[in-house]
């Protein structure tokens, strides 16, 4: 009996053990009574799904994934329509709570779950602002085109330029503030990776060591090598 129990203890703990070496995903979606959703991550370039869960009924969910380091995933919607919905957020191993409704799915989702994600949503907050200014030119610029005004189209391409520079200055500024989070090199690819070379030289030569060996910086430095060999043709 006692050799029952011990063994009982020990397949316990080791399931501890591997859970908390796992993403697990948990939450709620306000208003979902059926639908399926899932857990993707990219893997070689590729979106893939890691797990997924059939609502019925109830809209709270769990999903799991296994993680070696932080990185980005993915939670898809889909209502049993021709469109997903999908909520974007920086994961690390343990508990990753997220909580929406299926009326705004994306925008009124609440993420509660690792550093990086707070680091990126500190992020995303600041740069809201420059989204919407660069939308406001942007719109500027295609009324000036409608109305065949040249010296407003050539005023406001002008402006555009050098708000898209001041935008590319403060992320990679952000990213250099945050040299040992794994948020850094994430940001230099998919935020700035088309600006100057020199912007992402500089992110990539403070980064803290672990942060190079990660899965986003050894991207980054891969990313750059690319760069300057095709510009040396």
């Amino acid at each position: 009996m006692k050799k029952i129990i011990a063994l009982l203890i020990l397949v316990s703990l080791f399931s501890c053990r591997t859970d908390a070496d796992k993403l697990t995903v948990k939450g709620t979606v306000k208003g979902l009574k059926k639908g399926t959703i899932y857990l993707k991550k990219i893997e070689d370039t590729l979106l893939v799904t890691v797990d997924s869960i059939s609502i019925n009924g109830s809209p709270d969910f769990t999903l799991q994934s296994d993680i070696e380091e932080p990185e980005m995933f993915y939670l898809y919607l889909n209502k049993n329509t021709k469109e997903d919905e999908r909520i974007s957020f920086f994961a690390d191993k343990g508990l990753t709570e997220i909580n929406t409704t299926l009326k705004n799915f994306a925008y009124d989702a609440k993420i509660k779950g690792s550093k990086q994600h707070e680091t990126l949503e500190e992020y995303l907050a600041m740069i809201g602002k420059f989204n919407n200014k660069n939308l406001e030119l942007t719109k500027q610029m295609l009324e000036a085109a409608r109305d065949n005004d040249s010296l407003k189209l050539k005023q406001t391409e002008t402006a555009l330029n050098n708000f898209t520079k001041r935008k590319y200055l403060f992320t990679a500024n952000f990213a250099v503030n945050h040299k040992d989070s794994e948020v850094s090199p994430y940001l230099a690819l998919s935020e700035i990776y088309d600006a100057n070379i020199k912007y992402l030289d500089t992110i990539n030569n403070v980064l803290s060591p672990k942060i190079k060996a990660s899965k986003y910086g050894k991207a980054l430095e891969k990313y750059i090598s690319k760069i300057k060999e095709e510009e040396k043709q």
